[in-house]
């Protein structure tokens, strides 16, 4: 009887906010249970991250540390480093549970496109990110090059944490942007001839995330991000246009069999 009144399933507004409200919590929790793995983890990472300026400083002989400013600072910044790697270890479970929020609001196609964008956007997140790590002691030793002879570089630590997760997430972000170009596309927001058309603004917009990225005025830093960039900006361009060929090859035959279909009379019945 309930399924004859409600034969699209569709919920009420209490539903949907009891739904998120579960979802939320759910997600919460995992996050929690992350950042206390994070706090344990805190020393090793913290190691990791000291290494390309004990390294740069050691190679340029340069008097470079990482210090806390206040008696607090020590344990504000490890809690900051431990919530931030218990969100990057429970992302595929909250990042589930968004999408199990807002996925029913999907047609079946567009489910299938989200899955796809989120398969490929984890891996070219990390190597995105990767590739900030790998350049980040260029950054450092560019950075500290910059101290006068006979003085010491005291480097916040919280600051300095700050200014590594933004250059790692930059990188990671700036690899994902190809990949929101297809998904457009396969949504049908906009076209590839329209993508490849943008080739000047596109250029222009890759030039200013490197810059942004790429914390050091080295000409080569910059360029070294732009060059995947525009390879990926190019290769979505050319996934958009099969795509669209795809999908015009598809109309056309849709077409003529509508066609048919409409051209056929039955003979009648004497």
């Amino acid at each position: 009887m309930a399924l004859r009144r409600n034969p699209e399933k569709r919920m009420k507004l209490s539903g949907h906010l009891r739904e998120l409200r579960k979802r939320l919590f759910r997600s919460a929790f995992a996050i929690l249970a992350g950042t206390i793995v994070g706090w344990e983890l805190f020393n090793y990472v913290f190691v990791e991250l000291q290494k390309p300026i004990l390294k740069v400083a050691s190679e340029a002989n340069v008097n470079a540390t990482v210090n806390f400013g206040s008696v607090v600072s020590a344990f504000d910044l490890r809690l900051q480093v431990a919530f931030f790697i218990g969100l990057f270890l429970t992302s595929p479970f909250w990042l589930y549970q968004i999408w199990a929020f807002i996925a029913p609001a999907f047609r079946k196609r567009e489910r299938k496109y989200t899955v796809i964008f989120t398969l490929a956007s984890t891996p070219l997140f990390l190597g995105g990110a990767y590739l900030g790590w790998s350049l980040f002691p260029l950054f450092v030793r560019t950075l500290l090059g910059f101290t006068p002879e006979g003085s010491s570089n005291v480097i916040n630590a919280s600051e300095y944490v700050l200014f590594t997760v933004r250059v790692l997430l930059l990188f990671g972000i700036a690899f994902v942007l190809p990949v929101v170009l297809v998904l457009l596309n396969s949504l049908g927001v906009i076209s590839g001839k329209s993508i490849l058309k943008g080739w000047r603004p596109a250029i222009f917009i890759i030039s200013v995330i490197a810059a942004l990225a790429t914390p050091v005025s080295d000409p080569l830093s910059m360029f070294l991000l732009m060059i995947p960039l525009l390879a990926f900006y190019y290769l979505s361009a050319g996934i958009a246009l099969l795509n669209d060929k795809r999908k015009a090859r598809k109309s056309k035959t849709l077409l003529a069999e509508t066609d048919l279909a409409s051209d056929y009379k039955p003979d009648s019945i004497s």
